[in-house]
């Protein structure tokens, strides 16, 4: 996906709700000078692409996002991995990249695709041991 395509994506995905072409526009014209002929272009190559879906409204059109954002990070991480001639490799390189803060966030994705792992049984408390010191039952 192109920088503008990007641009156009993080609004759709951000309001999470179907849109025009001129709510993007409008958006959009608060960064940068753009044109509304351009910002329907990019959505329909988008909806060519697969990542929009859309539905008439009068002579215009609502987009709404097919995917998350999510969803299309991890494509294309799984994209770049599929390519490597060692994705094993990749990875600790990959790894190595991340703050500790995406390190925490890896461990708790590999836990929730792992499912919840069963429970170790408590340890049973210490056998009581009637003759200890500081025993004062029955005394």
């Amino acid at each position: 996906m192109g920088e503008l395509e990007d641009a156009v994506m993080t609004r759709v995905w951000k309001w999470n709700r179907p849109v025009t072409v001129r709510e993007v526009l409008e958006d959009l014209q608060q960064e940068r000078s753009i044109a509304y002929t351009t910002v329907m272009t990019v959505l329909d190559n988008l909806h060519q692409k697969g990542w929009v879906r859309r539905e008439a409204e009068g002579r215009a059109y609502r987009y709404e996002a097919v995917s998350t954002r999510a969803a299309y990070a991890a494509a294309l991480m799984n994209d770049a991995w599929s390519q490597s001639d060692n994705p094993a490799a990749a990875l600790v390189a990959f790894f190595g990249m991340m703050s500790e803060e995406q390190r925490h966030a890896l461990r708790d994705a590999v836990r929730i695709v792992q499912g919840p792992e069963t429970p170790e049984p408590p340890e049973a408390p210490p056998a009581e041991n009637p003759g200890a010191a500081g025993d004062t039952a029955g005394r």
